[in-house]
């Protein structure tokens, strides 16, 4: 069963996911940190964005700048 904070970081990740396909953008790596959530403390997870190619890189800083315009 999921935690709060692997539900919240699943949703997360989704949404993510969802918001670049908007923008023709997909990065394969883009999921959950499962290392984060070994710790014993309150869990902070983190999302892994991956790594990309060149046009990937292109692609989302362009949408990014588009966004904050």
């Amino acid at each position: 069963m999921h935690s709060p904070a692997e539900a919240d970081a699943d949703a997360c990740v989704e949404d993510l996911r969802v918001a670049l396909a908007a923008h023709g953008i997909t990065l394969p790596s883009l999921g959950n940190d499962l290392p984060a959530f070994a710790a014993h403390l309150p869990t902070r997870p983190l999302i892994v964005l991956g790594n990309c190619n060149l046009l990937t890189a292109k692609a989302l800083a362009a949408a990014l700048r588009k966004g904050a315009a």
